[in-house]
């Protein structure tokens, strides 16, 4: 992590780079260690098409991207439990898809980052690519959550 960028800050593009790492797993199938080191080399703290992505924390980033990934079966039972009658993992968004798996994983596991931080961060996220009204869907679900998984 680069001295200069503060640590909130840090693992806020962090979390934004693992929804965008988990969406191109889905998208693509690149293996895991390639598409960290893609990241790494490619995009983390880069600047692409004149937007410059800020410095993340590239240890959170790689344990969010690499937990995920190993806990998806447990991580999308959880989101499933949760959405309302008639959905499914299947019909949400790809996108959609990668913002609740990061922050469930993060929920799940990170227990060193309070809930409420890790719900409004990947709320965050989702305005990066939806509009409010998808951002609330992932602050109500993330929510529901946090409920069970840190009583």
């Amino acid at each position: 992590m680069s001295r200069t960028a503060p640590r909130s800050k840090a693992r806020s593009a962090a979390r934004l780079a693992a929804a965008q790492a988990l969406y191109q797993h889905e998208m693509e199938g690149t293996k895991i260690p390639q598409l960290l080191h893609e990241f790494h080399q490619h995009r983390l703290g880069a600047t692409i098409e004149d937007a410059e992505y800020a410095e993340a924390d590239v240890d959170f980033f790689d344990d969010v991207v690499k937990g995920t990934h190993a806990r998806l079966e447990e991580i999308d039972l959880a989101i499933a439990a949760k959405l309302a009658k008639g959905w499914s993992m299947a019909r949400l968004d790809k996108s959609m898809r990668a913002i609740l798996r990061a922050g469930t994983y993060e929920l799940m596991a990170r227990v060193d980052v309070p809930a409420p931080t890790v719900i409004t961060e990947y709320v965050d996220v989702a305005h990066a690519f939806f509009d409010k009204r998808e951002a609330g869907f992932v602050n109500g679900l993330l929510d529901a959550i946090a409920k069970d998984v840190r009583p």
